[in-house]
């Protein structure tokens, strides 16, 4: 028998994806996945619908990506942007209604204040026109203003409005007030949750975290690491995945889909079903949902 293909980290337009929820899981069906996580950014908004659409033998894990501010590991360095994977956590958590309520704010705003910028500079972007790719209710980002100036004719594609534009040293960029990471992983595991980090070497993303954070981590509950992710190289890959077995975290590994935002396909990378399995074990939230 075949082992099953797992792809615990990908986007629908609840945030910054492509795919409708019901989409993203139809994609996974058709794209062999056995199982697959919607984690979409600061919100569960999308939950619902993509249990609606499960396909038979499909099975959704129910999760979310917090935005989040980590220590570097270096001395004298303000905090970086980071992410964390939050998985089969109770979505009515206070603690976590009340921070995504707040962060999804925050990234209106945020928003609001980089169309602004732009504008003044003569770019054709307008509130109206960036806000018109996000469903209702969804989690803004800067994907979304990519996609305008692509529509608009200012850059070819998503990936060449961050790299020209959107950058986190671009005069346009506007940092968020996010979630210090430790508080983030209480968070989790007060919700019956298992928290993983993600992608913490990708490197060409800005500014990461040194290893020995994650090592700091596991004391507040830090299940996991995402180490095979396509923005981390071999090397970097082989470091995390070595820390992990020294420390007793769980190794994940995904795709981190956005439909056509990102090039990469679902399951261009998978996690092994005996992690899988740790992670459903050590929820208490709410259960993954088979079709």
């Amino acid at each position: 028998m075949s082992r099953p293909v797992i792809d615990l980290h990908a986007h629908s337009t609840a945030s910054d994806g492509t795919d409708s929820p019901a989409g993203l899981v139809r994609a996974a069906g058709a794209a062999g996945l056995d199982v697959v996580a919607i984690t979409d950014h600061d919100t569960t908004g999308g939950w619902d619908d993509a249990v609606a659409a499960l396909p038979s033998g499909l099975t959704l894990v129910r999760g979310a990506e917090f935005s989040c501010l980590s220590p570097t590991g270096r001395d004298g360095e303000p905090r970086c942007s980071v992410h964390l994977l939050g998985y089969l956590f109770d979505p009515q958590h206070s603690a976590i209604v009340t921070e995504q309520e707040r962060l999804r704010a925050e990234r209106v705003q945020r928003l609001h204040t980089m169309i602004g910028r732009m504008a003044a500079d003569g770019y054709p972007v307008d509130v109206d026109g960036v806000f018109a790719y996000l469903p209702e209710g969804a989690s803004a980002g800067r994907p979304h203003l990519a996609r305008a100036l692509v529509a608009a004719g200012v850059v070819g594609s998503v990936d060449e409005a961050f790299t020209e534009l959107l950058h986190n040293d671009s005069p346009y960029y506007v940092p968020r007030a996010d979630t210090s990471v430790e508080t983030a992983i209480e968070m989790i595991v007060a919700a019956g949750g298992v928290a993983v980090f993600a992608h913490p070497l990708a490197r060409t993303r800005g500014t990461v975290i040194e290893p020995s954070v994650l090592v700091d981590l596991t004391a507040l509950g830090l299940g996991g690491v995402e180490v095979d992710h396509p923005n981390h190289e071999p090397g970097d890959r082989e470091l995390l995945r070595a820390l992990a077995d020294e420390h007793g975290l769980l190794v994940t590994g995904s795709s981190d889909y956005h439909g056509t935002n990102k090039t990469t396909p679902l399951a261009e990378e998978t996690t092994d079903p005996e992690v899988y399995a740790a992670i459903v074990e050590g929820a208490t939230g709410v259960q993954a949902v088979r079709g």
